[in-house]
């Protein structure tokens, strides 16, 4: 009677532990089903905000680009002025240095003025290498083949002793600022 006593309260135990977790899961349903929707928004939510910060991070890398892109370009327009800052000047002191030049051819043709000859050379390369000091340099014309870049062509003469296209005469002297053609050469031109 005992074990059938046993029996029977492990069954009701048995029988009341499944009531009470079929009791556990009517409660749960309800509120997975309420909790889908919202988990689903949260997602959507979530998806949508690392969307919003992953287009902030390309506008942000864009922007230092663009940023470094300026600092470069402006720092080579600045190296750029520095090196040619001169150029004005120069560009207005290259017709004295003719005027020197010529001065001297003359005044080398008189033996009675040599002391103003002396003197007049010697300012022309103190002006000289003011100049060179500057960045300035004659062109070499004279036996070069023709550039429109560098020199001016004012005739076109017939030449035995150059092929044609070669520089023949220089009839004002072509000057350079560093790397940049400060006035063009006028010279005669071989055909």
């Amino acid at each position: 009677m005992k074990e059938e006593q046993a029996f029977q309260e492990e069954t009701q135990q048995n029988v009341s532990t499944e009531e009470a977790a079929e009791t556990i899961q009517e409660q749960e349903e309800p509120v997975n089903e309420t909790a889908a929707p919202e988990a689903q928004e949260e997602d959507t939510e979530v998806a949508k905000l690392r969307a919003e910060a992953e287009e902030h991070q390309q506008r942000l890398l864009r922007a230092q680009a663009d940023f470094d892109n300026f600092r470069r370009r402006t720092l080579k327009e600045k190296e750029e002025l520095a090196k040619y800052a001169s150029m004005k000047l120069v560009t207005e002191l290259v017709p004295v240095l003719d005027n020197f030049e010529r001065a001297l051819s003359t005044a080398q043709q008189g033996a009675e003025s040599e002391s103003f000859a002396k003197g007049v050379e010697m300012i022309f390369r103190q002006f000289e290498s003011v100049l060179q000091a500057e960045g300035v340099t004659a062109m070499n014309a004279v036996g070069q083949p023709f550039n429109p870049e560098f020199h001016q062509a004012i005739m076109q003469v017939e030449s035995e002793e150059h092929e044609e296209g070669i520089v023949v005469e220089e009839v004002q002297k072509g000057y350079m600022l560093k790397d940049k053609v400060l006035r063009p050469a006028m010279v005669k031109v071989s055909m």
